[in-house]
C-alpha cells in the first residue's frame, strides 16, 4: 500500500494544480495577474532533495510527459524542463545543508528556472508575444510569491512523507 501513496500524492498535486489554475480568480489585488500554480514540481524537488535524485528525477519525467500530453501543444517542454531542472537542484542540494529552510528556497529557485525557461521556449517559437518585463511583473513573481506561500504550507509534510519514503527504500 506504500508503494501506491507516492504516485497518488504526485497525481493529487496534478489535480491540485489545475483545480487551482481553473478556479484562482482573474483579478488578484485589483490587478490581473496570471498565477502558475507549480505545487506537483515543489513536490518533486522535495522528493529529489529528501528521497534522492533517481525518483526525483523519474517521477519529473513521467509528469513532465503527462503535463506536456494534457495541458501543453508542445510536447517536451516539460517533459525536458521538469528532470533537468530536478537533476539542477539535486546537485545543488549536494553543496547546501539539507535544512527545511533551504530546501524551500533552492526549491522557489527551481520553480523559477521552470518559469523562466517555459517563458523563453514560448517566446522563441512565437507563441508568447508578452514583452519579458510585462511576463516579469504579470507572471513571474505573483507565480514565485504562491508557489512560496505552498511551500511555505506543505514543506513539512512533504519533508516528513519523502524522509519516511526514503527510509522505507532502505528497510527493504
Amino acid at each position: 500500500m506504500k508503494k501506491f501513496l507516492l504516485p497518488l500524492l504526485f497525481l493529487f498535486l496534478f489535480l491540485l494544480e489545475s483545480l487551482f489554475a481553473q478556479y484562482a480568480p482573474p483579478e488578484v489585488f485589483g490587478r490581473n495577474y496570471i498565477l502558475a500554480p507549480h505545487f506537483l514540481f515543489g513536490g518533486i524537488l522535495f522528493l529529489a532533495i529528501y528521497a534522492g535524485r533517481k525518483y526525483g528525477i523519474i517521477y519529473a519525467a513521467i509528469f513532465g510527459l503527462l503535463f506536456d500530453i494534457v495541458w501543453i501543444e508542445i510536447i517536451g517542454i516539460y517533459f525536458f524542463l521538469f528532470p533537468f531542472i530536478t537533476y539542477l537542484i539535486s546537485k545543488i542540494m549536494h553543496l547546501l545543508q539539507t535544512n527545511i529552510i533551504v530546501a524551500v528556497f533552492v526549491s522557489l529557485v527551481g520553480i523559477a528556472l521552470l518559469e523562466l525557461g517555459v517563458y523563453e521556449m514560448n517566446f522563441l517559437i512565437h507563441i508568447t508575444t508578452l514583452e519579458f518585463m510585462s511576463f516579469m511583473k504579470l507572471r513571474f513573481y505573483p507565480s514565485l510569491i504562491l508557489n512560496a506561500v505552498f511551500l511555505l504550507i506543505a514543506a513539512y509534510p512533504l519533508k516528513r512523507h519523502f524522509e519516511s519514503f526514503a527510509e522505507s527504500l532502505r528497510d527493504e
